[in-house]
């Protein structure tokens, strides 16, 4: 195939290899874990930057994944949307991307044993069922991405069990609350999922993919992904008769207008260059939404 550079050098191309609008899937949870787990216990600090580094790699290690399977299943090309296309825009060798992409999982691995060491080794199956289903998502014979798997996927293994993973290597144990705080944001990483596959609905369809936009097409689509937040922001308000529930959790209310930025966006768009804004508030949703919900927990235990 014939690559032609693009304007992109050095770290701009490596930075967007790794797709940062994705790494706050890895972020927030870790964040959000270790906030719950300050009622309980005091935060061990290395615990939980070994956490959060490990739980970023592997999310950058999986967009590595996408990144090379997407070109050698021709899914990729010169005239592809998004912020991916190191090896089709930037001529970076496909082997160099997925090499990175082990090599992150193995600096990943090894902190995986340090926190599993400090904690439990049953952290390290986990973690490995985890890394194993990021390089299925768009690896092996039937990738989860061909799937309408893939929002199921992406939301509970770096949503719900990354927040679990990280409340029980600082407590030692799993509580129903955390179980619960674990629903909006299963949600809205899941909607980080789905507004990608939205924007990419049609050559999706082309390359044999059956994902859920795919399955009840653009508009169905919209509405689901709106009916995704509805519940993930009607759901702060259970939260807070939670056993850790606080009127400070309604500072993540303050994300709304990124959501309704986000669905509007979608409505009425067919080309995915048009929906490339939309795939950034839903990013952006599920960033300030997480983040502010951990503050509002962190400030409950302040006053």
């Amino acid at each position: 195939m014939n690559q032609t550079p693009s304007a992109d050098t050095g770290f701009q191309i490596w930075w967007q290899l790794m797709r940062p609008h994705t790494l706050t899937a890895a972020f927030v949870p870790v964040f959000l874990g270790t906030a719950l787990a300050l009622q309980y216990t005091e935060v061990h600090i290395f615990l939980f930057l070994a956490m959060m580094t490990a739980s970023l790699l592997i999310q950058a290690a999986t967009n590595m994944f996408n990144e090379y399977f997407d070109f050698k299943r021709g899914l990729d090309t010169e005239k592809s949307i998004g912020i991916g296309g190191a090896i089709v825009r930037n001529g970076v060798k496909p082997k160099t991307v997925l090499n990175m992409a082990f090599a992150f999982f193995g600096i990943a691995l090894l902190l995986g044993v340090y926190i599993c060491m400090l904690s439990s080794w049953w952290i390290g199956a986990i973690g490995l069922v985890c890394m194993a289903v990021g390089y299925l998502y768009t690896g092996g014979p039937l990738p989860i991405a061909y799937t309408p798997f893939g929002e199921l996927a992406s939301g509970f293994f770096m949503g719900g069990i990354i927040i679990y993973i990280s409340f029980f290597i600082q407590t030692g144990f799993i509580s129903t609350s955390v179980v619960l705080f674990s629903i909006p944001v299963i949600l809205l990483i899941g909607g980080i999922n789905f507004a990608n596959n939205i924007r990419d609905r049609i050559g999706d369809e082309k390359a044999g993919r059956k994902t859920i936009a795919i399955l009840i097409g653009h508009d169905r689509s919209v509405r689901l992904l709106a009916s995704w937040m509805i519940i993930a922001f009607m759901w702060v308000i259970i939260l807070i008769f939670t056993e850790q529930g606080t009127y400070w959790l309604l500072l993540s209310y303050l994300s709304i207008p990124k959501a309704f930025r986000a669905i509007k966006g979608f409505k009425g768009k067919t080309s995915p260059l048009q929906m490339m804004p939309a795939m950034k508030f839903t990013a952006q949703t599920n960033t300030i939404f997480g983040f502010l919900l951990s503050v509002g927990l962190c400030l409950s235990y302040l006053f």
